[in-house]
């Protein structure tokens, strides 16, 4: 059995070229033709800058999100020391498949044509990519795999174009969203992160020893807070999945296949990420002190904000010239997010042996959150 397992190789995949907040509706489209009455005040409160999208303004694309793993696993692959066929296991996570069925880890298999191996898929939101993560670093602790693959990605922005919202009742009387949908569309973007593991460093430059990863869900205590499939109770005659409507005409006109977030229930969340974060510093698992770079994900700088106080307040703060987040510049990418962050700390060369980094990654979807650190070699 393997001491440690390594990161060493990241890649990513940024489809087009980087999008302005000021060219951002020519991409997701104006529905019925009309700006957004709020997407000033959501890119106020995320203050992204830019992002990428894999569409074009007219909609069409030559993308899937498991093409974006795919050339996101090449890109890793080109910075690795390995050669394709090394690869005998393979984890792939996301938000939204292409398909209903099959997995996301059967489709990226076949994009990136890899020889036969093991593959997992982990469908869930932004945590997707960290249990990815786990269950490759079991696979290689356990003896059955020395080197593996993990991929996380989105393409959100395809389901952002008005045809998506224009006929449902989430419109609103002067035809514009509801913040719970609009606010979204104005968040997230695409992209997809790749890592490479192995039971040994690399034996040439910078390694990312696993010290260890948790993850724990509490939707034990909240209902869902981040969902699509399923129509907003608060605009629907028939808050039920898609599936269960009597026709999909029906699970269209009740606004089932939008995305669409509760940001009460969010708020709530904060202090039960937090406790977790706590917790873990109880059990000795992180030292504040110790911790020379802290990588969370949080969709909008808005929450930032609230994690701060709620973390000063419990005496765990690291103090924040340690953050670091990519999300101004990148935007959101959901489940690829954690993983683009260190794939640009890598590969910039900005990262020094001996240094600790503490990775977090709380999702919303029904209170999951996760958190990795990692040992620079």
């Amino acid at each position: 059995m393997p001491d440690s397992v390594y990161i060493n190789a990241l890649g990513k995949c940024l489809p087009g070229h980087p999008v302005s907040n000021s060219e951002m509706e020519d991409y997701i489209g104006r529905i019925h033709g009309r700006p957004s009455r709020l997407g000033k005040i959501a890119l106020r409160h995320n203050q992204i800058q830019q992002r990428y999208y894999a569409i074009q303004p007219d909609g069409s694309t030559d993308w899937t999100v498991a093409r974006l793993q795919h050339m996101a696993l090449e890109d890793a692959l080109r910075q690795s020391e390995i050669v394709p066929r090394d690869l005998s296991f393979l984890a792939c996570g996301t938000s939204q498949n292409d398909v209903l069925v099959p997995g996301i880890g059967s489709m990226v298999h076949a994009e990136s044509r890899l020889p036969p191996l093991e593959v997992a898929s982990f469908q869930s939101v932004c945590a997707s990519s960290m249990m990815a993560l786990k269950y490759a670093l079991l696979q290689i602790q356990s003896g059955e795999h020395t080197t593996a693959a993990v991929t996380a990605g989105e393409f959100a922005s395809r389901f952002f174009r008005p045809g998506h919202y224009e006929g449902t009742v989430a419109l609103n009387a002067d035809e514009g969203l509801p913040l719970a949908a609009e606010y979204l569309r104005w968040t997230l973007s695409d992209g997809a992160g790749a890592a490479i593991l192995e039971a040994k460093p690399n034996s040439h430059g910078r390694s990312l020893r696993i010290d260890w990863i948790r993850l724990r869900s509490f939707a034990d205590r909240f209902d869902a807070c981040m969902v699509a499939g399923k129509p907003l109770p608060q605009f629907s005659e028939s808050p039920q999945p898609w599936n269960l409507h009597a026709t999909l005409d029906d699970a269209i006109q009740q606004g089932a296949f939008f995305l669409w977030q509760d940001f009460d229930l969010l708020e709530q969340m904060l202090p039960v990420w937090v406790n977790a974060y706590v917790t873990l510093i109880r059990e000795g698992l992180i030292r504040v002190d110790e911790i020379d770079l802290f990588l969370c994900h949080y969709s909008t700088h808005g929450l930032r904000k609230q994690l701060v106080p709620l973390m000063e307040k419990a005496g765990c703060m690291i103090p924040e010239e340690r953050w670091f987040n990519n999300l101004y510049t990148r935007g959101n990418t959901g489940s690829a997010s954690l993983l683009l962050m260190l794939e640009e700390l890598l590969n910039e060369g900005r990262l020094v042996p001996g240094q600790r980094l503490l990775c977090a990654v709380p999702e919303s979807g029904r209170a999951i959150v996760s958190f990795m650190q990692l040992t620079v070699i």
